[in-house]
Order: structure tokens, then sequence, then C-alpha cells
């Protein structure tokens, strides 16, 4: 299993982003303390990858992780998803034990 993966979807959305604001397609993933359920996901363009980030790469688009956020979500995959309740980025976290009903913050 790989660490973390990012979508075709997820990677097309980043894409198109970085190009609107002209910045690089680099996505970070962080998570924080906080949220309803412990701790929240914060989406962000970086500018670069930071020396102790883990990065993987799907169509040109980089996703960096920290390693103190890559160890609460190590197996998850990053996508973007629509539908009638909107259009956002979604993390499939195994190892969220419990989560919140907007699917931003979880608990393990």
């Amino acid at each position: 299993m790989a660490d973390i993966d990012l979508t075709p979807s997820a990677a097309a959305r980043v894409a198109a982003i970085a190009a609107k604001q002209g910045k690089p397609a680099i996505l970070r993933l962080a998570v924080e303390g906080g949220g309803c359920s412990g701790f929240q996901y914060r989406f962000g363009l970086a500018e670069g990858v930071e020396v102790d980030d883990l990065s993987v790469e799907r169509d040109g688009v980089t996703l960096v992780v920290d390693d103190v956020s890559l160890d609460l979500v190590r197996g998850s995959a990053v996508d973007f998803v629509s539908d009638l309740g909107g259009a956002a980025f979604k993390v499939t976290n195994p190892n969220a034990t419990a989560g919140c009903g907007c699917g931003t913050s979880f608990s393990v």
C-alpha cells in the first residue's frame, strides 16, 4: 500500500487551480488539531516541497504531506468530489475511527 495517493480527479482539479493562480501544481495536505472530531484536514497550494515532506505525483501534480501529518493519514487517498452538497477535496483515511458529517475532521 502506498503511503498516500492522489486520485486523477484531485490531480486535475489541483492542476486547474494552480494554472488559474499561476502557481506550481503542488497540493499540501496537513493535519491540525481541532474540528468537531479532534483533527482536521487543511489543503493549500504549496510553493515547493520541504525537506521533511513525503511527495507523490500524478499527472504532473504533486501532493506533499509533512512527516507529522503523514502518521495520521498514511494509507489515505485524496480525491476531488462533486455532488449535490458541493465540490471539495475529500480524504479517504483508513486510520480514522470516527469522522464528522462534513468530512473535514476525524479522530484516530
